[in-house]
């Protein structure tokens, strides 16, 4: 069968062509935004794509045309597919009804989390033997790909709330049916397609009832926004998560936490398990971590084998990746687009490097940040760093001028990367740690940033 994917550089329609590809599918797409690392997995696996949304890109027609969420009427290829009456679907549709089914499918949701949870459960069951699926929101680098067909049954998906397509305004995760289901935590979220928490709350609920009464939901000890879901009916069996110092004495925990969080003992219902000793930090990785391991108990893994296998997780690209260093100044790239995700980040970094100076540059790029829903808690979120560097796109629809007052001189607001590269160089000096938040491309900043911090070494 010839499929087309229109917005093939998704991190989920991606994954999805690498999946249909596997399965013996010819695979082509194309999209307006093409950037790594999903491009340069495409590039490898051979996947023709096109630029942009040009209907010539449908030629010769498909036999399936797989349409991303990122797509709405109006599109010029969208509106070739309708014109045509070309057969289309949705890409949770395709994976449900292709790959899930007779799966034993695990899957991963919450506002946080989803992509290293995910990767961390994934890279379990990998240690543990058991060559699982997957479709990652991200390039686990234990794998090096974002997803893969593995072998029966075991599969794990990052089950996101987002919508599934223009003709199909249902959560993703809805599509996936799960038989042990993660929920990591509840915020509101995606402004563009919610108008509160309430209706995310319900979406959340959509996937509850899909959890058969023999399957697994794992779920934080404290989530009030998640108690309520599951207070509007529950059917399955519910295992806590707590990553607090301390043991519990119900579920899941975590005691003896290092600084920084680099190593921390793994308690389940009062038990001591082992002890993790990672590369990874901050308090909401153990909490990934702790979900990961009830989710893999719940498919047969042993906690002390899935406890081993964490300590040799490597992570995920773009979940505070080490870029390079130039000049003693290290550069991490970091997805974080949500205030929540933004302080966690920082925190752990903060607790990885002591006293370090760290500097924060972020991208306000996601649809949410963009609308202005977290301008007020933004400032609060970037505290934790001592510099802070605001980029203001020319479309941005709200004023970043009040989150510079509010976080004080420490801040500042640029309008092109080459002033805001040019001011981190001016404050930058050997052993300062610098992280770029963003969940796009970011016009390549990283690179850029070493380059010039390079360069000023050189001519010092």
């Amino acid at each position: 069968m010839r499929i087309h994917i229109l917005g093939i550089c998704g991190t989920f329609m991606g994954g999805l062509a690498l999946l249909a590809r596997a399965a013996g599918h010819q695979v082509s797409g194309s999209d307006a935004d093409v950037y790594p690392p999903m491009s340069d997995q495409l590039r490898d696996a051979g996947i023709a794509v096109g630029e942009g949304y040009d209907p010539r890109h449908l030629q010769p027609e498909p036999d399936c045309v797989v349409i991303g969420n990122a797509l709405s009427r109006g599109n010029p290829a969208v509106e070739h597919v309708l014109d045509r009456g070309l057969p289309y679907t949705s890409g949770p549709q395709w994976l449900a009804e292709n790959l899930l089914a007779q799966r034993w499918v695990l899957g991963v949701a919450g506002t946080h989390g989803k992509t290293t949870t995910a990767a961390m459960l994934a890279w379990i069951l990998e240690e543990a033997g058991l060559d699982p699926g997957f479709l990652i929101g991200g390039v686990p680098l234990d794998f090096g790909c974002s997803a893969r067909p593995g072998q029966a049954p075991f599969f794990v998906v990052e089950a996101d709330e987002y919508d599934t397509a223009f003709f199909d305004k249902r959560s993703k995760f809805v599509h996936y049916r799960p038989r042990t289901a993660i929920l990591n935590n509840l915020e509101f979220d995606h402004a563009d397609i919610f108008p509160d928490l309430a209706a995310i709350q319900r979406q959340f609920h959509h996937l509850v009832r899909t959890v058969p009464g023999n399957g697994l939901l794992v779920a934080p000890a404290a989530d009030p926004n998640l108690d309520a879901v599951l207070a509007q009916g529950c059917w399955t069996p519910v295992e806590r998560v707590a990553a607090t110092a301390g043991v519990v004495a119900l579920g899941w925990g975590a005691s003896d936490l290092a600084p920084g969080e680099t190593a921390f003992t793994v308690h389940c219902d009062g038990r001591q398990l082992g002890r993790v000793n990672w590369a990874h930090s901050g308090r909401h990785n153990v909490a990934n971590a702790l979900a990961a391991l009830a989710a893999a108990r719940h498919a047969g893994v042993p906690p002390a084998l899935g406890i081993a296998a964490l300590c040799r997780f490597q992570g995920v690209k773009r979940r505070l990746e080490l870029r390079g260093t130039a000049a003693g100044v290290a550069v991490y790239d970091d997805f974080a687009h949500h205030p929540t995700a933004i302080a966690t980040t920082l925190a752990g970094l903060r607790g990885r490097v002591g006293a370090a100076r760290i500097a924060a540059i972020l991208e306000p790029r996601s649809n949410t940040m963009r609308l202005g829903h977290h301008a007020a808690s933004l400032a609060p979120s970037l505290a934790g760093a001592d510099r802070v560097l605001l980029f203001r796109p020319a479309d941005l629809g709200w004023d970043l001028d009040p989150v510079r007052t509010a976080l004080g001189p420490q801040a500042s607001v640029h309008a092109t990367l080459d002033g805001l590269v040019a001011a981190l160089c001016a404050w930058a000096r050997e052993g300062d740690q610098v992280v770029v938040m963003s969940n796009g491309g970011f016009g390549g900043i990283h690179a850029r940033l070493l380059a010039a911090l390079q360069q000023r070494a050189g001519t010092g």
